[in-house]
């Protein structure tokens, strides 16, 4: 079977979108180029593979799936699959879901193929009403309230609580959008009467290929026993696999999480080493990996099209994300939550995101930690479209440089958090940001952040050094945003960063955006300010920015080619920024070759000497 056809609108043109970033990428950029998400090939059989299990849609159960042609179904290999054995899933469609296993084992694409598992199942029984609508029964349905702290006077005219709802409804693979009764049924819609299980449409679905959500999950790693085996707390592998169209979380690994603050070696080890690569899990009601445990790796996968996250890694340490596509989380545009595409949560330590693209999420973060992680590595990612880039939240210790941020609210943002050290991003139209509120100092309503994050007094330590901030006429936006209330001024008084040096801020000369930065504690009656230029800044923190470059120029004058995402250097563009040596650790996170001259921003290139920079024949007038 000819699966390319069946396969969610979306893989298709995401990889059109990778092959133009791809193309726009220089070969000397942070981030690589690529290949970014699954990159189809034909895979092996593993050398070390115990026993080799053949699946297929049309498999029998009561066959032995040891030979080619003799497959068995999914549901069968995994009951007798234990530790070591590999399950080969021939091209098609799998109509699966609630799969359950608690061994190491690998499932993985036959030789080229293409697996596709799927939460739906057709809807048929259609009858036309006397309204016009057109209506059947259909009895596996997800309904779900919103978790308790949702405010339904605040947000119920924004986001109907039918958003909450896990039911999914998609008209020849296109999604359709909840309704809340029959009135406001359109060809984008559909309505579900909960009380007596039918299904509206407006328009005559006899026409289409109507799916409708089936199953729950598609596969969650138990801690318990079961198929008659226990646990063996080796995580899965997965290869060459798409999962789509499950009603709450397409992969789910059970582990025990964190309470109160307490030692990571106490928790994550009941699920360990995890692998999913080349996979693709796309239109999930939730999210589409829930997992725990660490040692996890999720490497050249595509995540989208998902509503409160895409990947959520809780309690889990060790972990590696890269060269991943992640696109369009919050898809039915909740308010009252707080989406992110990739959430690292409750006491996760040494998670690194490394080179993927985060890409297309206005109303949810990025890569989102929150509360109580440590030691945090973002590099040489691509952002684009986010609310927050990256966002460091009531956490300890992080690394983010190398990366890009494109038209996002924040580019980064670290909030009352210790710790951050930024160097040498690209920042397009988006913000750095720094800030600190009252969350935390007390008990709030989880009851442990104050134990697992830092405390007021230790929300400082933060490092900004070599990074390259672009803005246009269009954006009114200060570049660096440094901020906290007026009402915890008498607790906040030192300052939020240990070295503020280097930077580059370029605005167009054309704009008229209030502030260049937002600083603070500043002494007097408002503990913020807004500041025009670095030389308000150097006035009032002389401390700071001794070697910082404020130039007013357009886009076009610093990089290749903005247009088309080119955001090299343009020849002659070069600034004496750099005050002091990029710690070690930094450039062999990022891949910078040691001594290697620095230039501003996340596209390093040896410095031309015999050039006048042009940031030096500017700055005198920008000052």
């Amino acid at each position: 079977m000819n699966t390319s056809a069946i396969l969610p609108r979306v893989v298709r043109c995401l990889g059109a979108l990778s092959f133009g970033l791809l193309l726009s990428l220089s070969a000397v950029a942070q981030p690589s180029g690529g290949p970014y998400g699954p990159v189809r090939q034909s895979f092996s059989v593993p050398a070390d593979a115990a026993r080799v299990i053949y699946v297929s849609p049309q498999g029998a159960t009561t066959a032995s799936g040891e030979k080619l042609d003799a497959p068995t179904t999914i549901e069968s290999a995994i009951e007798r699959a234990s530790t070591g054995d590999v399950i080969l899933l021939r091209g098609g469609v799998y109509r699966t879901g609630g799969l359950q296993l608690n061994q190491g084992i690998t499932l993985q694409a036959y030789a080229d193929e293409q697996p596709l598992l799927k939460g739906t199942e057709v809807v048929t029984g259609w009858t036309q009403q006397r309204n016009k609508l057109w209506r059947t029964e259909w009895k596996k349905l997800f309904p779900q309230k919103p978790a308790d702290w949702w405010h339904r006077g605040s947000e119920g005219d924004k986001t109907p609580a039918h958003r909450f709802n896990n039911d999914m409804l998609f008209v020849d693979g296109r999604p359709l959008q909840s309704a809340g009764w029959e009135g406001e049924l359109d060809e984008n819609s559909y309505y579900i009467d909960y009380e007596t299980a039918q299904v509206y449409l407006s328009f005559d679905p006899t026409e289409h290929v109507i799916e409708m959500t089936a199953h729950d999950s598609a596969l969650v790693r138990v801690m318990g026993e079961v198929h008659g085996k226990k646990s063996d707390a080796r995580g899965y592998t997965l290869r060459g696999l798409t999962f789509t169209q499950y009603a709450y979380r397409a992969l789910e690994i059970e582990g025990r999480e964190p309470e109160g603050l307490m030692d990571p070696a106490t928790y994550g080890k009941d699920v360990v080493g995890t692998l999913i690569e080349h996979c693709t899990i796309t239109h999930c009601s939730r999210v589409a990996g829930y997992f725990r445990g660490d040692r996890l790796t999720i490497r050249n996968s595509l995540v989208s099209d998902t509503s409160t996250e895409g990947i959520y890694v809780i309690g889990s340490s060790d972990c590696l994300l890269e060269k991943n596509i992640i696109a369009r989380n919050n898809v039915e545009g909740i308010t009252g939550y707080y989406p992110s595409a990739v959430k690292i949560f409750n006491q996760s330590h040494n998670v690194v995101c490394r080179d993927n693209l985060v890409i297309d999420h206005p109303d949810s973060s990025g890569i989102w930690y929150d509360v109580g992680n440590r030691d945090a590595v973002v590099v040489n990612n691509w952002f684009e479209r986010c609310d927050n880039g990256f966002f460091f939240e009531i956490s300890k210790g992080a690394i983010c440089a190398g990366n890009v941020f494109v038209n996002c609210n924040s580019g980064t943002l670290a909030l009352n958090s210790s710790g951050v050290r930024i160097y040498h991003n690209t920042y397009l139209n988006s913000a750095a940001a720094f800030r600190r509120d009252g969350r935390g100092m007390g008990a709030d309503h989880f009851g442990w952040h104050p134990s697992t994050g830092p405390s007021a007094t230790e929300r400082v330590g933060h490092v900004f050094a070599g990074n390259l901030m672009v803005s246009d006429a269009g954006n009114k936006k200060s570049l660096l945003f440094v901020g906290q209330p007026q009402e915890h001024a008498d607790v906040y008084t030192m300052p939020h960063l240990s070295y503020l040096d280097g930077n580059v801020y370029v605005r167009d000369a054309s704009s008229v955006a209030k502030a260049l930065i937002v600083w603070s504690p500043a002494a007097g009656e408002t503990t913020q300010v807004d500041l025009p230029s670095l030389d308000a800044l150097r006035k009032l923190q002389p401390a700071v920015e001794a070697h910082g470059v404020q130039l007013a120029l357009p886009p076009s004058a610093v990089f290749h080619s903005p247009e088309l995402k080119h955001f090299t250097l343009v020849d002659g563009f070069t600034t004496e920024t750099v005050a002091e040596t990029l710690p070690e650790e930094v450039r062999a996170l990022v891949g910078w070759p040691k001594g290697a001259g620095l230039t501003p921003g996340a596209y390093q290139r040896p410095v031309a000497p015999e050039l006048e920079p042009v940031a030096r024949r500017s700055s005198k007038s920008a000052r």
